[in-house]
């Protein structure tokens, strides 16, 4: 057996001995969802007394830096430097969560406790994004102990606290760091692979533009008898304007908001998701072939192409409805963006679908970038560098795809720091990310450790780009 080999060996007989499960179990115990102002001391515990002891056990120096902003949870940095003069992987996670929905879970034992059932880990942060970034380091444990205490190369690992909350604070934090987090190559892991079974390696992510729809026609209520037919109802103009953005099955009408103006997809991203497996979903959310942009195949719409939701809509009081006419409407929206597509251009392109389609009095407010989109070119040598290692180490077609369909921090890492971005997702899209009854599918986290343990290995080879 090669020491390649005697590395993934060392993964999995340390995988299948339960060891991963404990250390899992340990990190979901922690109730650190950024979205309760009640947890910030849970979010530093999780930083300071699970992740700083595994941290400086394989033999990193590790600081915890208070965020920036005030109510955010902590920043951690370390690093492991063998030589100045080797290779150096920058990485990421982030320990924060959702709230935990307690009362909504129908499986496991609750979000803070990992609970095995068949072939999944129930807990919250399993598959957002715990149990990813366990997994990459327990792959690198894994590769110190068969190298005897030694990498081949360095590693800076950014673990943040508030990824959830659109990562307050992080662009201060490295553009304060940018001389530390100097690197060669950004690896990293969140988001969902194109199916359970299929490794895959994101050259990048889609990000998040939010905004609001306003009709707001009078300052009060008025009785829906002796006004009904007689004045604006907003609830009905907003809905005809929505319906004017997005049609009945889920096509984006706004072209100007859409990659090469919603005309095409260029060849080239084509021919590279032609045969990219989906995941089909379960009975909670079913993939739909009809909905979305016509003539698109799924993995084109999830990883190339634009979406429109619309996240919450309210007039009136829905809870007590009276018999009047609102005086408002409000609709709050979101798009998917690929990087292909500025956000600058969004509000003025909506802007004049709107008027132009006689929605003058219909306001957009509250609007701006959550996430950015960012992406390298995915015929990039790492981006092939990675695909291959992961080919060597499970056998088994790998995936490669312009970006993931969730939003991550990687422009600030492409950004200020000019690193080349990896991403290599271990969750799957029906995971229960963001809802009750998260869980990571085993045999997925397996292939992630295994995956990973070759990748680490490889970073020290020949192989690597230069």
């Amino acid at each position: 057996m090669d020491q390649r080999a005697a590395a993934l060996n060392t993964a999995a007989q340390r995988f299948d001995s339960g060891a991963f499960e404990e250390r899992l179990a340990r990190l979901v115990a922690v109730k650190s969802t950024s979205h309760d102002p009640g947890s910030l001391s849970e979010m530093k515990r999780y930083l300071t007394d699970e992740m700083t002891p595994w941290l400086k056990q394989m033999g990193f120096t590790v600081e915890v830096h208070p965020n920036t902003v005030p109510g955010i949870g902590p920043i951690l940095f370390a690093e492991r430097i063998e030589a100045p003069n080797l290779p150096c992987v920058v990485t990421y996670g982030h320990g924060d969560t959702v709230l935990g929905m307690d009362d909504a879970w129908t499986c496991g034992a609750g979000p803070w406790t990992l609970k095995r059932d068949g072939d999944r880990w129930y807990g919250r942060g399993t598959a957002d994004n715990k149990g990813q970034h366990a997994i990459n380091l327990f792959a690198l444990e894994s590769v110190l102990q068969t190298r005897g205490g030694k990498l081949g190369f360095n590693v800076k690992l950014v673990l943040e606290m508030a990824e959830e909350r659109s990562s307050k604070g992080l662009r201060r934090f490295v553009e304060t760091m940018v001389d530390r987090l100097s690197g060669d190559v950004f690896i990293a892991s969140d988001g969902p692979r194109v199916a359970p079974d299929t490794p895959t390696v994101a050259a990048g992510s889609r990000g998040t533009f939010r905004f609001d729809l306003v009709v707001s026609p009078r300052a009060r209520s008025v009785h829906s008898g002796h006004w009904g037919g007689l004045t604006t109802d907003p609830a009905v103009v907003l809905s005809n304007a929505i319906a004017s953005i997005c049609d009945t099955r889920g096509k984006v009408l706004v072209r100007a908001w859409l990659p090469n103006g919603g005309k095409s997809l260029d060849p080239a991203t084509r021919d590279l998701l032609r045969d990219c497996p989906i995941d089909g979903g379960t009975d909670a959310a079913k993939l739909e072939p009809d909905w979305g942009e016509p003539g698109l195949r799924p993995a084109e719409k999830l990883y190339a192409w634009n979406s429109f939701i619309v996240l919450a809509m309210k007039s009136g009081v829905p809870e007590a409805p009276e018999n009047t006419v609102s005086p408002i409407a409000r609709a709050t929206c979101h798009l998917r963006y690929t990087p292909a597509t500025p956000p600058d251009t969004f509000v003025p392109a909506l802007r004049a679908h709107l008027d132009l389609e006689g929605f003058s009095t219909v306001r957009i407010e509250n609007a701006g970038v959550g996430m950015p989109a960012s992406a390298i070119d995915p015929n990039s040598p790492w981006i092939a560098f990675a695909a291959q290692s992961l080919r060597g180490s499970l056998d088994r077609h790998v995936q490669i795809i312009p970006c993931t369909s969730g939003g991550m921090p990687g422009d600030l890492f492409q950004d200020l720091l000019g690193l080349p971005l990896v991403w290599i997702p271990h969750g799957h899209n029906a995971c229960g990310q963001h809802g009750p009854d998260e869980h990571m599918l085993i045999d997925t986290a397996r292939s992630g450790v295994l995956g990973m343990t070759g990748l680490w290995w490889d970073m020290a080879t020949a192989e690597r780009p230069r």
